[in-house]
């Protein structure tokens, strides 16, 4: 067999490989799509072949198979979050102790710019897609009953918003989280200012943030709930602050009127 013979063959199998392995991968891709219906025509079977991943940044396709935030949010049962996308009223009706034989039934509201934010991953979410700035919901753990919420040390609410399972930590634990201050905007609210660097999913560096959060204890509750509203350092100081301001200091959580209705919270595989 004469050289360019034997390397017209080697050229041959090597084209049959990689037609074999794209066919492989192609039909890999087009079962997870079909398994995940909200990947369809998001996926970039040439990107995949040359970097093992799926490339949806804080889509909910490219969060297939991790596990989903813990925010300490559940929905009331027969409720669902609304936003007003004239006014950027947001209503949400949670419930509290939701685990106990004496659960509480809260209101919660907030004024956003933003859109709801959907998907399996959020609870109650409010987000840009396009800059990351938003604002969610979080609870906090059982309190004790002589807890005031203006002698409460701020490092108890940032803990539990920076725990490995929270919401920040989706991509990996935050670094240098710092809290800059703390103050009661009235008898019910306090507010604290921190700044943390988080990892982005797109481009798998260290983003730093800033965040404002709302604490309030509903009347009759045992728990307190946070609107924790961020944006990026770099967003922060072109405008994202006054954003995040308004829409953190618009919050609002009463305990919900009483019905006949069963409180209790909503199965989260019906979200």
């Amino acid at each position: 067999m004469t050289l360019e013979a034997t390397k017209s063959n080697n050229n041959n199998d090597q084209e049959r490989r990689s037609f074999l392995t794209k066919s492989a991968m192609a039909t890999f891709l087009l079962g997870f799509q079909y398994s995940n219906p909200a990947s369809v025509g998001a996926v970039d079977v040439d990107d995949f072949l040359q970097t093992g991943m799926v490339s949806m940044p804080m889509g909910v396709s490219g969060q297939a198979g991790k596990a989903r935030p813990e925010t300490g949010v559940f929905l009331r049962d027969g409720s669902e979050v609304s936003r007003n996308e004239k006014t950027g009223d947001v209503l949400a009706e949670i419930v509290l102790n939701a685990k106990s034989d004496s659960p509480t039934a809260v209101l919660t509201s907030f004024v956003s710019p933003w859109p709801l934010a959907k998907g399996a991953q959020f609870d109650v979410e409010c987000r840009d897609s396009k800059t990351g700035d938003g604002a969610f919901l979080a609870v906090t753990s059982k309190l004790s009953s002589q807890n005031n919420l203006a002698d409460l040390p701020s490092s108890y609410f940032v803990n539990q918003l920076f725990s490995p399972t929270g919401r920040f930590s989706f991509y990996g634990a935050p670094t240098d989280i710092k809290i800059k201050k703390s103050r009661m905007l009235n008898d019910n609210t306090r507010l604290i200012n921190l700044s943390f660097s988080s990892l982005s999913q797109s481009t798998m560096t260290e983003i730093p943030r800033n965040a404002l959060v709302a604490v309030t204890i509903p009347e009759g509750a045992e728990e307190a709930v946070m609107l924790v509203g961020s944006a990026s350092a770099n967003r922060w100081k072109k405008g994202a602050e006054e954003a995040v301001t308004k829409t953190v200091e618009s919050f609002r959580a009463v305990a919900a009127p009483k019905s006949s209705l069963k409180i209790r919270a909503k199965d989260r595989t019906d979200v």
